[in-house]
């Protein structure tokens, strides 16, 4: 095992505990990014390129037909065969948290549509469900498994908010752990059905899960409610016959401790656990393999890498699977220096890159760590996931301008601003006002001087106002600029009246002409 450290050049700001990464054909691409993707980069997925042990984010465009990814922290992943040449490879991806910390139900399919020397173009489709719709989530895993000629998506556990009813004011972002039921879905016909094994009696979140054909293993994990990291190990299998899919769970021996954990695959039978917590405030800094084969699991301890003073003395650390036995690790930076950088960050390479692409071996992404201010204070910043070692571009990307500043500075380019004085808009308490808004507030540009963006809710627009002014190039000015805009207006122009021509007086023998005001003057004098 080597670790390297390695520089990243730009957008370093993006890379906050909560991320994934994704593998397309060794191509390692970076998404969920901190805060929402702004005009540089609409899709908040980045090219994760790699050159020297130095790592530069590249952004990525989607097809026309692709639908809105939101930057999901703390999602589920996997990768998915479809039955299309076009659909070889997919990730699929479930749940996570949005930048407004709302958890998401939604499913997401990506791929890659075109791919050449200095762009990748991604097409994402939002897939529906019908039937046990899993609800929202985070910190949790899902996996392919493969059987008699089909395949079937299996989700387990995580975290959700606590149900409106139960939430309070002071207490409005508690969350709880899901119920420990196992969903199936079927991503061809999008159906989803719900079973409850009695093996499995607690939920759990940020474990790790291996899947291998018809069955998963379920790994370590953390129980919010009990707050425990139990040393589970349980196989779950699934049989698709042409009737009703049967599922059975196993509890096995020889389980781990540890909750957000990193997985990475070295081979077809083998896996490395990387870090991880056994403590609530103790990383676990023990290496183990696991070894798959003839349908059974052993799992051993390894050599552990040479570890930096940074990595052992930081009490959180976070990161995400890149795919042929390599992890990318980040901890938070020195903040005793006069320049410090918010988080380091190192490769660590497990094995040598020999890894299969055509193995029916696939790791689950999620490997996140307990997300920050649900559990404790120390496993609640971190955050795992990894995919696959990234081949770089030749050439720079003629779409690379994304803007670092831009991210960083929120109070301008954000969602979350105070728009005016009664501004009303909280980040933690906001919740859908029109209809037409979907993961952000509506906001409204007011054209008064430079210009700025308002709240739709706190201008008080009706939703058909808002519509006929987004729709047009209307200007609008906000409450508090209303009346000095109608000052700034320039008068309309008024016509001067038509006077009728006067006639004129002219005096017998005389060539001077009388005007009526001359004519009462002389009557004045010589009456």
């Amino acid at each position: 095992m080597s670790l390297q450290m390695v520089t990243v050049s730009n957008n370093i700001a993006l890379i906050q505990p909560g991320f994934s990464l994704m593998n397309f054909d060794g191509q390692v691409f970076f998404f969920g990014q901190k805060g929402w993707p702004k005009r540089s980069c609409p899709t908040g997925v980045f090219h994760l390129d790699v050159k020297h042990n130095h790592v530069k984010l590249k952004p990525t465009i989607f097809s026309k037909d692709s639908c809105y990814l939101p930057p999901l922290r703390y999602p589920a992943t996997c990768t998915f065969k479809g039955s299309l040449e076009s659909e070889k490879h997919q990730y699929i991806i479930h749940g996570g948290k949005t930048p407004n910390n709302e958890v998401s139900d939604k499913i997401y399919v990506m791929s890659i549509v075109c791919k050449n020397n200095k762009k990748v173009t991604f097409r994402c489709t939002e897939k529906d469900l019908v039937g046990d719709v899993p609800e929202a989530r985070y910190g949790h895993s899902i996996n392919v498994v493969y059987s008699r000629g089909k395949s079937m998506g299996v989700l387990f556990g995580g975290r959700s908010y606590m149900p409106s009813t139960h939430r309070t004011t002071e207490k409005w972002n508690s969350v709880a752990d899901c119920l420990p039921r196992v969903f199936l879905v079927d991503f061809e016909f999008g159906c989803a059905t719900s079973y409850i094994l009695p093996e499995l009696q607690d939920g759990l979140s940020f474990h790790v899960s291996i899947a291998r054909n018809d069955t998963i293993y379920i790994l370590g994990g953390h129980s919010l409610a009990n707050n425990i990291r139990p040393a589970n190990l349980y196989r779950i299998r699934v049989d698709l016959p042409l009737g009703s899919p049967a599922v059975n769970c196993t509890v096995l021996p020889g389980g781990i401790s540890v909750s957000s954990a990193i997985l990475t695959q070295t081979n077809n039978d083998e896996f490395v656990i990387v870090g991880g917590y056994q403590l609530e405030n103790q990383k676990r800094m023990i290496c183990n393999i696991i070894s798959l084969e003839d349908n059974k699991i052993e799992i051993r301890e390894m050599e552990t890498p040479d570890w930096t003073p940074d990595i052992k003395h930081s009490k959180i650390w976070f990161g995400s699977n890149m795919g042929n036995g390599t992890v990318f690790l980040g901890i938070p930076g020195d903040n005793k220096q006069v320049v410090s950088e918010g988080f380091y960050f190192y490769m660590l390479k497990c094995a040598e890159d020999d890894t299969n692409e055509e193995q029916t071996t696939f790791t689950n992404s999620q490997t996140s760590t307990e997300d920050p201010g649900d559990s404790t204070p120390f496993e609640d910043s971190e955050e795992f996931c990894f995919s696959a070692e990234a081949n770089s571009f030749d050439g720079d990307d003629e779409f690379d301008t994304y803007n670092e500043d831009d991210e960083e500075d929120e109070s301008e380019t954000g969602y979350w601003i105070t728009c005016c004085p009664t501004c009303d808009v909280d980040i933690n308490t906001w919740v859908p006002f029109y209809s037409t808004e979907l993961n952000k507030p509506a906001m409204i540009y007011c054209s008064h001087g430079d210009g700025h963006w308002v709240h739709a809710q706190c201008m008080d627009l009706a939703e058909r106002t808002l519509i006929h002014l987004s729709a047009g190039s209307n200007k609008y000015y906000c409450n508090e600029h209303v009346e000095i805009a109608r000052a700034l207006h320039t008068p309309q122009r008024v016509l001067p009246l038509k006077k009728p021509p006067m006639k004129s007086l002219h005096k017998k023998g005389s060539g001077k002409i009388l005007t009526p005001a001359k004519k009462s003057f002389l009557r004045r004098l010589f009456d």
